[in-house]
């Protein structure tokens, strides 16, 4: 991924910055145990020790290692079981099976963060502007992984069956807050979208760049629970005219029936949240649904989703009266580079490129996702069937 920012000198900028950020990721696993530390309840899931351990990795690969004279490594080992997918390092240990590494201890992982948090003070009291960039990458690459730390905390939570609560005040969306309205965008023009000016932006935002844009609408307020459960009433998980062929079958291979975390008993419908399992609120936006699900519901509601350009050009516009912070939100427009991208050369260069092959974009931000992180141009993708990320829908037409 290429970090692009405006060159900070200052090392009490930089202390300052590299010690909050490393407090919030701390702060995420206080209420853990070891053993929650530990879980790896999915594939895609990982568990937060590794987390842990790896944004620590990060700062030590990318600048302790070849930029701090003397450095010390804490552990050879860690060097391929905390890389994660920068094959041009080494052979990073497979990802499916982090919930195996029960050792090194939760304790040294926390005495490796300490180790690379020390070598870190050291290295920013230089102050060198060259490695701001560098150093800015590893911050937001640490804000990242916070978000995925909560998406699956809240799935390794969500499989024991007393329904652990995480946090009792944990992060919960903002109500979606009437009926919704179509907002008209005209005339059909060429519009600029992406990253083109100062501040940090993540390769895949880049170059700015003209995409023609036909007229269209877009709701000003993200698909609520209550807008969901009327779809699922009007039999949407049984009625193949509305899905892709690839979601039609997922939903028959897996069982679905309802988002990701939803359960009914009696009649009533439940969720699983970080704050534990609590009623459906009709009026909270729809949560953990996948690129099918929301591709299915768009089509029964007589819409479509945005296209990525779409969705910038409309929130860019300050016309839409909800927030895009509560629920990240799918596009139609598959994840492929923009016109003129070019991946940074060298390992760093894996960060995002490599990933430009059958994911989907989602834009907008959600509930996990550390304040000041996202941005208009931002970039999320996944797979079109995930859902345990804090994903929602916004229809256009």
């Amino acid at each position: 991924m290429v970090a692009r920012s405006a060159a900070r000198t200052l090392p009490s900028f930089w202390i300052d910055r590299y010690r909050a950020v490393r407090r919030a990721t701390e702060a995420l696993v206080a209420p853990l145990s070891p053993e929650d530390c530990q879980v790896q309840s999915m594939p895609d899931v990982s568990p937060a020790k590794w987390h842990l351990a790896h944004t620590s990795w990060f700062f030590e690969t990318f600048l302790l290692r070849p930029h701090l004279p003397g450095y010390a490594l804490f552990d050879p080992d860690f060097e391929r079981l905390f890389n994660s997918y920068y094959n041009g390092i080494g052979t990073p240990y497979p990802r499916a099976e982090r919930g195996l590494l029960t050792r090194p201890p939760l304790s040294a992982v926390k005495e490796y963060r300490k180790h690379v948090d020390r070598s870190m003070a050291q290295f920013l009291l230089g102050g060198d502007e060259k490695y701001s960039e560098i150093i800015e990458l590893g911050l937001q690459h640490e804000e990242q992984h916070q978000e995925l730390m909560l998406m699956d905390i809240q799935h390794v939570l969500s499989c024991n069956p007393a329904d652990p609560v995480y946090c009792v005040d944990g992060p919960r969306a903002d109500p979606v807050e009437g009926d919704p309205e179509w907002l008209t965008f005209l005339p059909a023009a060429l519009a600029e979208i992406g990253h083109g000016g100062d501040g940090f932006a993540f390769d895949n935002e880049s170059p700015r760049h003209r995409a023609w844009i036909e007229v269209f609408e877009i709701a000003d307020r993200l698909v609520c629970a209550g807008d969901y459960l009327q779809f699922m009433a009007d039999g949407g998980y049984q009625r193949p005219e509305y899905w892709l062929a690839d979601g039609w079958d997922r939903v028959q291979a897996e069982g679905w029936t309802a988002p990701l975390y939803w359960q009914e008993e009696n009649g009533r419908w439940t969720r699983f949240s970080l704050r534990g399992r609590m009623a459906i609120d009709s009026d909270e936006p729809v949560l953990h649904i996948s690129h099918y699900e929301a591709d299915a519901y768009a089509r029964w509601a007589g819409a479509r989703l945005p296209t990525e350009v779409e969705w910038e050009i409309a929130a860019g516009s300050g016309r839409l009266r909800q927030r895009d912070d509560s629920a990240w939100q799918w596009t139609a427009s598959p994840y492929v580079g923009y016109p003129g991208y070019r991946p940074l050369p060298g390992a760093v260069g894996e960060y995002n490129g490599k990933f430009m092959s059958n994911q989907m974009v989602l834009r907008g931000g959600s509930l996990a996702t550390p304040p000041g992180h996202a941005r208009l141009t931002y970039r999320n993708f996944f797979p079109p069937h995930a859902r345990w990320m804090f994903s929602g829908i916004r229809l256009a037409r």
